[in-house]
């Protein structure tokens, strides 16, 4: 089996947002991919304080990650050996690196669990005001400043057009500068929703507001884990 587990958003999240079957699951095994050994580290240690990290098998599962670089961990679970796939932070498989071997168990018949969770880019949706009945996630924008541009405008036409919501994000170094682009190139009027720190109990961090009201008020959000959306 494969265990689709849950992280944190936030380290200072209390435990008791979680379901206790995480722990439980993470317990059942000692065999896990992640995306980042210290970070899953840390979230196997949140959840289950008492687990031994040094009986932990960890197997990297990054962008770069081809079937050929797992085929040991794969070979293991042919054998009925359970493993659990950790995100970096909220549900795998959402912006996350995690399809590849769900799609292969798939293949392979082997079943696979999905355990409740936070994602950033849900919770910034229900949080927005706008539509969450029709909405599209983009991941990262463009780094090209003239592709950014071309996008951002891009998604602005769509919520006009079509009503749908629009969610994106940012490497968290580098929303100040989104954050500038957006307020540059989206008309006054245009509603923008930002979530930042979602889940952390004292830097929580949500806004609706239209750009004009953004370019009074611009946020401090460098280095901070936040998602944008647009919509109406």
């Amino acid at each position: 089996m494969l265990f689709l587990l849950p992280a944190y958003l936030s380290e200072n999240t209390s435990i008791t947002h979680f379901s206790p079957v995480i722990k439980d699951y993470i317990m059942q095994t000692d065999y896990f991919f992640v995306e980042n050994e210290k970070t899953a580290r840390k979230v196997v240690k949140f959840f289950a304080p008492e687990k031994k990290q040094a009986d932990l098998k960890l197997f990297l599962l990054d962008k770069y990650t081809e079937n050929a670089d797992i085929k040991e961990a794969q070979e293991l679970m042919m054998k009925g050996q359970d493993f659990g796939l950790l995100s970096e932070a909220g549900l795998p498989c959402i912006a996350d690196p995690g399809n590849l071997i769900v799609k292969w168990c798939h293949e392979k018949n082997i079943r696979v669990i999905p355990i409740s969770g936070p994602s950033s880019i849900i919770l910034a949706l229900i949080s927005s005001g706008f539509n969450g009945q029709e909405f599209t996630f983009h991941g990262y924008l463009p780094i090209d400043k003239g592709e950014k541009k071309k996008q951002i405008q891009h998604l602005e036409g769509m919520v006009q057009k079509t009503g749908y919501s629009q969610i994106f994000m940012e490497t968290p170094y580098r929303n100040n500068a989104l954050f500038e682009d957006l307020t540059k190139f989206l008309s006054p009027n245009t509603k923008l929703c930002i979530a930042a720190n979602i889940n952390d109990p004292e830097h929580e961090f949500i806004r609706t507001k239209t750009i004009k009201d953004w370019q009074k008020q611009k946020p401090e959000l460098h280095k901070v884990p936040a998602v944008f959306v647009l919509g109406k």
